[in-house]
């Protein structure tokens, strides 16, 4: 690499004992390399892709400021797009190979499209994927549960789950947020998605019966941090109530309590959650850790199974290392990352008796 390839990299990507510039640099360019010509992102190459994944590693690229790929990705979806306003769970070389439609999946690219918009300042951009991010938003608050949580997916057949997912509602009220930020800065206001939010915040702070029991998966402890449902005290509240169940010291942060497998994308989006309510230092050291899943390319291996001493999947993903340099951007001051992860500046959707007064005066149906 030369010196001026090096000096390209933003100094958000320089994290002391976690990336050089060098580092960074060589990171991107396995996303960049594992980018399809149509802009698709996949896991790795030959491997399928999911929207979720897709975006992250999309925002990734933005904050390393390779922002004609990840505007490439973004039009990549829009092209694939449903017309309800989904995507599929699931694209292998551009073709669905499972049909069934995950809500959170779908609601990620307004996370995208913000975090894009405020990297650039692209209105253009903006424009042109604003009808994609409101069909997509309103495909999934229509399948608002009653109780403000969000079904977690609708089958092939058209079926949809009478269930929510924590990890997955609270993923979709951060794209609730960026979505009516997208909307306001458009003036496009959208009623509807602020009393979704709202009831959606509130189901996630307070009625943790309103969904399914995945409490042994770490996600589910600190997605409603990273989610922006939970701040102040109650989130570090609940940031040390797991801490000793999922947290490795040394090594990372497991996927799933009661296994020996600690997982380089949970690990970083847990950092990117500490970051946000004020604790960086413990952020640093979760980054600085999984350096021993760093590939000599610059990737990363998806997890490593501490008990057998072994990499496990045989796999180095885009979405790992998407997590990864999007949480060194936020702890290195990256305005777009640190405005989107957190939430300070996003709309919080209406209170819960603003809710109640507004579906009284018949404002929503």
């Amino acid at each position: 690499m030369t010196a001026a390839e090096e000096a390209a990299v933003p100094d958000a990507l320089v994290l002391p004992g976690v990336l050089d510039a060098a580092q960074a640099a060589a990171t991107v360019r396995t996303i960049l390399a594992d980018q399809r010509p149509d802009g698709a992102i996949p896991w790795f190459t030959g491997g399928h892709l999911d929207p979720w994944d897709h975006t992250e590693a999309a925002m990734a690229l933005d904050a390393a400021g390779e922002h004609r790929a990840a505007e490439a990705a973004y039009h990549w979806l829009a092209a694939a797009q449903n017309a309800d306003g989904s995507w599929y769970a699931s694209y292998t070389d551009g073709v669905p190979d499972n049909r069934a439609k995950e809500t959170n999946f779908c609601a990620y690219i307004a996370v995208g499209a913000w975090h894009h918009h405020l990297a650039t300042g692209d209105d253009i951009f903006l424009d042109r994927i604003w009808p994609a991010v409101r069909r997509a938003i309103d495909f999934v608050v229509g399948l608002q549960l009653p109780g403000g949580a969000i079904s977690w997916r609708q089958e092939e057949d058209g079926t949809t789950a009478g269930d929510a997912l924590l990890t997955g509602s609270s993923s979709i009220l951060h794209a609730l947020r960026c979505a009516l930020a997208v909307a306001d800065h458009l003036e496009e206001p959208q009623p509807d998605w602020e009393l979704a939010a709202g009831r959606l915040a509130h189901a996630i702070a307070h009625h943790p019966e309103r969904f399914l029991d995945k409490s042994r998966y770490s996600m589910d402890w600190y997605y409603p941090v990273l989610g922006t449902a939970l701040r102040g005290a109650a989130a570090e509240r609940r940031m040390a109530e797991g801490w000793d169940r999922f947290v490795v010291q040394g090594l990372g942060v497991r996927c799933v309590s009661d296994r020996p497998w600690v997982t380089g994308g949970e690990s970083a989006e847990l950092a990117l959650a500490l970051w946000a309510v004020g604790q960086s230092d413990r952020a640093v050291d979760i980054l600085r850790w999984i350096g021993h899943l760093r590939h000599p390319d610059g990737s990363y291996w998806t997890g490593y199974v501490f008990e057998d001493d072994a990499v496990w999947p045989e796999e180095r993903t885009t979405w790992t290392a998407g997590s990864l340099l999007l949480a060194v951007a936020a702890l290195g001051g990256d305005h777009a990352t640190a405005t989107v992860f957190g939430g300070d500046q996003l709309p919080p959707g209406l209170a819960v008796a603003d809710c109640c007064e507004a579906a009284r005066d018949g404002s929503r149906t």
